[in-house]
């Protein structure tokens, strides 16, 4: 390593830190927004996923998977962070499971084509991390909660598809939403667009 290298992730690594803690806060903070039981199983809507999203987008795949990652185990280890003020192990036992357990994958997918776009144009940024929202959640989140709700539901695959269906519209919203969000970050904090070279 470098001089130059070590100096830049000195110099990073605080701030890296402290961002992938206020995400993390950020996310827990939506996530106690009312949630609405849907489904035959009950499982919410809430703005969990908006701000997995918006993390992703602002912080890139790695930081944003760490953020979304810490929020995650920090509910698992029983803080009150999911929805209806929930948390500890007996998430995993929920119909809910699959689509918390990709949320960090899911980060790390949107993050990464967050970071593609931005790197690639800076012509309609809001499309393309709408884009990048949409992806996480359609080939990560969804699937997921698809089998989460087979497992811990006891539902069919025809019946969970179903039950997933509901929650499409949300997420086009909140995709689009975490994307004009991001915009306007990213407008305001331009650093955060050029991502860290150097690890975090």
């Amino acid at each position: 390593m470098t001089v130059s290298t070590r100096a830049v992730t000195g110099a990073t690594l605080p701030r890296s830190i402290a961002l992938i803690t206020v995400f993390a806060a950020l996310i827990a903070v939506l996530t106690m927004a009312p949630a609405i039981p849907v489904g035959p199983l009950g499982v919410p809507i809430t703005l969990q996923t908006l701000g997995v999203a918006l993390t992703a987008l602002v912080l890139g795949a790695k930081r944003g998977f760490l953020a979304v990652l810490l929020y995650v185990v920090l509910g698992l280890a029983g803080l009150p962070i999911f929805a209806r003020f929930s948390g500890g192990l007996g998430a995993l036992a929920a119909p809910s499971a699959g689509y918390l357990l990709a949320f960090p994958v899911a980060a790390l997918v949107t993050g990464g084509l967050a970071t593609l776009a931005l790197r690639r144009t800076a012509r309609a940024r809001g499309l393309w991390l709408f884009g990048a929202a949409l992806a996480g959640s359609f080939l990560v989140t969804h699937p997921a909660g698809i089998l989460g709700m087979m497992i811990n539901g006891k539902l069919s695959f025809q019946a969970a598809l179903v039950a997933d269906l509901a929650y499409w519209p949300g997420d086009l919203v909140k995709s689009a939403l975490a994307a004009a969000l991001a915009v306007g970050i990213l407008k305001a904090f331009p650093a955060l667009a050029a991502r860290n070279p150097a690890g975090l």
